[in-house]
């Protein structure tokens, strides 16, 4: 009876490739149980089976196919050259033909082992290349043409290591971590504050890191609006209550709360407050009586005393420095990859070119038809993890918290539209009980206290003569109607109450303050707001080493420019046609933000570079001092923009008030002499209030000092007719319409010859008087007519109802 195949023991290099598998997989830390460990932990088993069993046999019934097929040709050629031989009387034993067949068909036999070790070095060298630590990323290689760049042509084409990957880590990554004791009991690591630069200063002394808290009372307020105080230890043993119904026993839980805060750089390590934070774990009497197991020992190389909990400490504090990135679309890019190293790690040409017989290349493209096929599968499997992952940060993210911030005014004004008697005072009684609950609001005054708003508990005004004055503290609140009401400082009831008061809500709102990860804010707010900003400016992270900017080691300006790029991809759909974009870097990442600009609006609709010049004294520099910044001005659609004239232009001094006057009088339409001396009597004002001040700001303005009417079309309007067309006022200025003459003899002699189409000395009708109009002394600057190019003509600027003459 013929014994059944054995599979033969696991070599070195398939021992190699089935741990870094695992750890591409991350079926490596089976005791974790929180996010993507959770699902993948689910597929554990059947991801183990693979890798241990299915794998090495796939790989043997890939390479037997090809080497059976491979073996029965050469087993035909040579029983087809024995009897050829035999034909000929020959020995075939003698024969060339012969014995190179039976050395191929005895290689062909015993290649197997060789071609199995091969395949599991390719898979093993394959997929170290491109992960590391949580993420797939082309690594560094110091032999050229390692890796293959899209390139379709264009004449100047960017690339970077993690093009084509979302960068996720824009804000601090301070997840639950959880993992399970081999009793099923679980341990938690919590967060209990993660302190950050404010006001955008950077701590360039300090170095954030995690360390267990201190026993406090922290306060945090109920969904009711009360301050409620908690006592809060490092260490906190729980109990986890049954469902309703079962027989099951409570299980405990233990708790360990971090914080994660700014520490000199000089100071303790991570690893040293990793150690205290274990010893001061062993130490707690709950942790010795019945948490034993966190001691057992976890040993590895460097580390032989390592325990349980030193792994978890060292693995949740590393999390800051792994998993940065989810690929877009991870099989497109392995398969892409893993063709490329095919063809210039396996198949080598030269090697084809030099091979002695079609027999040597016959067993590489075996290897390769077994190593691709293997390669494909693991590529799907994990293609498939990854779309699971970009499927999660690619969903939108709940709004946990909404506050709205009211002026006092829009409370008060409750009810002032309200006409039926019964609602009305219904609604007003609503009005006064909100009223109240602001007055009665300790935190709110307090806020307006610390902002300088009021100057104490009775909200007695800061400057006397600008607020008024009242018996009582609502009384107090109603004449100073612009402050401002938080509903952070309230309670739900109020918020809701206030909210229902508010009609038409979206309309009312001047503003929107989001407290989000930067990419998932914009995907929310995307449809919202698209088509409607006019005019966005941002100042991203400069990427110094020294700011709030978290990058996987080797890979700080791919990182930059893997967060920016996306973003700027999801912001585009906001601006309007002519809207614009103003972006805040230095040197650092000068080059990469334009380059990523450039991607996303075109290079086409790049306005301008503005250059920033800092405030500053300091020159350390041994060459030249950099003491600017820069702002790249990007358009949604440049042309659009340009149509805008007063898009990048600034308003000259005094505009506003002219415009100011003139929107005043546009309701009563006064005579037009009546305008002209209202514009009059605001130069005069102006100029009683500047005449010591040099130079003279409004310098220009002056001029526009007549008016007319003129229809929506820019038509003239008389005055008699302004009020029933409801014509606007326009405010314009004289120009001199004569043709300039830089000497006596300068004068063409088609200007004088009244048949010539050049003319300048014709006498145009006037539109009122109807006589004549001379012509200055050097001619019109206009020919009467179009001419050649030169589109401006008297009779086009007649017909559009500019004053000339």
């Amino acid at each position: 009876m013929a014994e059944a195949p054995t599979t033969p023991p696991a070599t070195p290099a398939f021992q190699k490739l089935v741990a870094k598998l695992r750890e591409v997989f991350q079926i490596d830390q089976p005791d974790l149980d929180f996010g993507i460990y959770r699902i993948i932990n689910a597929r554990a088993a059947e991801i183990g089976d693979y890798l241990q069993n299915k794998l090495r046999a796939k790989v043997d019934a890939s390479l037997a196919t090809g080497q059976q097929a491979g073996l029965a040709d050469l087993q035909r050629d040579l029983a087809a050259a024995e009897q050829q031989a035999r034909d000929l009387g020959a020995d075939p034993a003698t024969l060339p033909k012969g014995k190179d067949l039976r050395a191929r068909c005895a290689a062909l036999s015993g290649g197997a082992s060789e071609h199995r070790d091969a395949v599991f070095s390719h898979l093993l060298t394959f997929f170290s290349r491109y992960y590391d630590r949580g993420d797939f990323i082309s690594q560094r290689r110091y032999k050229g043409d390692t890796y293959a760049i899209p390139y379709s042509g264009e004449e100047v084409v960017l690339h970077w290591a993690n093009k084509d990957q979302y960068y996720t880590k824009s804000g601090e990554n301070f997840s639950n971590y959880t993992f399970s004791l081999d009793d099923g009991r679980r341990v938690h690591f919590r967060l209990a504050a993660a302190d950050t630069a404010k006001d955008d200063r950077k701590d360039t002394d300090l170095e954030r890191r995690f360390r267990l808290i201190t026993p406090r009372t922290v306060t945090r307020t109920g969904d009711d609006g009360e301050e409620i105080q908690e006592e809060q230890t490092p260490i906190v043993e729980v109990t986890v209550p049954t469902p309703a119904g079962s027989d099951a026993k409570p299980t405990t839980e233990l708790v360990l709360w971090f914080e994660y805060v700014p520490l000199p750089k000089k100071g303790d390590t991570q690893d040293v407050l990793n150690t205290r934070a274990r010893d001061a774990v062993f130490a707690d009497a709950a942790v010795k009586a019945r948490w034993l197991d966190l001691a057992r020992r976890m040993p590895t190389e460097k580390n032989p005393q390592r325990t349980l909990l030193d792994k978890h400490l060292g693995d949740y504090t590393e999390k800051n420095k792994a998993d940065y990135f989810i690929h877009k679309d991870l099989g497109v890019f392995l398969r892409r990859e893993l063709d490329f190293y095919i063809k210039n790690e396996v198949m080598h040409l030269d090697d084809v070119q030099n091979a002695q017989a079609f027999a040597d290349i016959e067993k590489s493209l075996r290897l390769i038809q077994c190593l691709r096929a293997i390669a494909l599968d693991l590529v799907a499997f994990l293609a498939q993890l990854e779309d699971f992952q970009k499927k999660l940060w690619l969903k939108k993210k709940f709004v946990v918290e909404a506050h709205y911030c009211v002026t006092l005014d829009r409370i008060l004004k409750i009810g002032d539209d309200v006409s039926d008697p019964e609602e009305k005072r219904r609604v007003v009684a609503e009005r006064d009980w909100l009223v109240q609950q602001i007055a009665a609001s300790t935190k709110q005054i307090t806020a307006w206290i610390d902002l300088g708003l009021v100057k104490n508990s009775a909200c007695e005004p800061v400057i006397e003569t600008l607020l008024g004055r009242g018996d009582t503290v609502a009384e107090r609140l109603r004449a100073n109607p612009f402050l401002m009401v938080d509903t952070q400082w309230f309670s739900t009831e109020f918020k809701y109450r206030l909210l229902a008061q508010l009609h038409d809500l979206d309309a009312q709102c001047d503003g929107l303050l989001v407290h989000s990860e930067n990419f998932q804010a914009l995907r929310l707010l995307q449809e919202r707001y698209r088509g409607e900003v006019k005019c966005t400016y941002i100042d991203p992270p400069y990427n110094t080493g020294d700011d709030s900017f978290a990058y996987k080691d080797r890979y700080q300006h791919a990182s930059w420019l893997a967060m920016i790029g996306d973003r700027l991809r999801v912001f585009s759909p906001f601006l309007e046609k002519k809207g614009v974009i103003f972006a805040s870097i230095d040197e650092i990442e000068r080059n990469s933000l334009e380059r990523a600009l450039d991607a996303v609006f075109g290079r086409e609709s790049r306005v301008e570079e503005l250059i920033w010049a800092k405030n500053t004294n300091k020159n350390q520099s041994p060459t030249y001092s950099t003491n600017h910044e820069y702002v790249p001005v990007y358009a949604k659609d440049i042309k659009a923009a340009k149509a805008d004239l007063a898009m990048f232009r600034e308003s000259k001094p005094g505009y506003l008030e002219i415009i100011e006057l003139v929107t005043r009088l546009n309701d009563t339409h006064p005579p037009i002499s009546e305008i002209e001396e209202a514009l009059r009597s605001l130069y005069k004002e102006h100029k009683t209030q500047v005449e010591s001040d040099e130079p003279d700001e409004w310098r220009g303005i002056y001029n526009y000092n007549r008016a007319e009417y003129r229809d929506p079309y820019g038509k003239f309007i008389s005055e008699e007719e302004a009020k029933k067309k409801k014509a606007k006022i326009w405010v314009w200025r004289e120009v001199d319409t004569s043709l300039p003459q830089v000497k006596e003899d300068s004068q063409k002699p088609e200007f004088r010859d009244a048949n010539d189409p050049a003319y300048r000395f014709y006498k145009p009708i006037h539109p009122i008087t109807g006589k004549p109009c001379p012509a200055p002394k050097t001619g019109w600057r206009w020919p009467f007519l179009p001419l050649g190019k030169q589109k401006s003509c008297f009779d086009a600027r007649s017909r559009q109802s500019n004053r000339v003459g």
